[in-house]
């Protein structure tokens, strides 16, 4: 019978996992209707071309919606959660929120925040 493997923490979706697109996802979490893709930008501290792959990435596995327009003349682009996107970032959060849990309980272990770090 094979063991379960406590810490292997599975539900931490590779998809989410990840520097940039965690930015992006409580980013749009923080607007549920939506920003431009100049104001998430801004927000993630990203470059274009670094916001526009990983917004693509976020899209294709249908966790944002990318919507094109136009303001007056000029164009605008605006990123939003689907409600999958939200689902999923609710159930990632929830996989780290134990494995925080898990951290915290280790004997031995001073896992505080240091002084300016947090």
């Amino acid at each position: 019978m094979p063991r379960k493997a406590p810490f292997a923490f599975d539900g931490l979706d590779r998809l989410l996992h990840e520097k940039s697109r965690l930015s992006i996802l409580t980013s749009l979490t923080d607007h549920p209707q939506g920003l431009s893709f100049t104001e998430l930008r801004d927000l993630c501290g990203m470059t274009d071309g670094n916001l526009s792959r990983h917004v693509q990435i976020l899209e294709e596995g249908g966790l944002v919606q990318v919507t094109k327009g136009f303001e007056g003349r000029r164009p605008l682009t605006t990123c939003q959660l689907t409600d999958e996107g939200r689902n999923r970032f609710a159930d990632y959060l929830a996989v780290l929120e134990q494995v925080l849990r898990s951290a915290r309980q280790a004997p031995d272990q001073n896992l505080s925040p240091k002084k300016g770090t947090a």
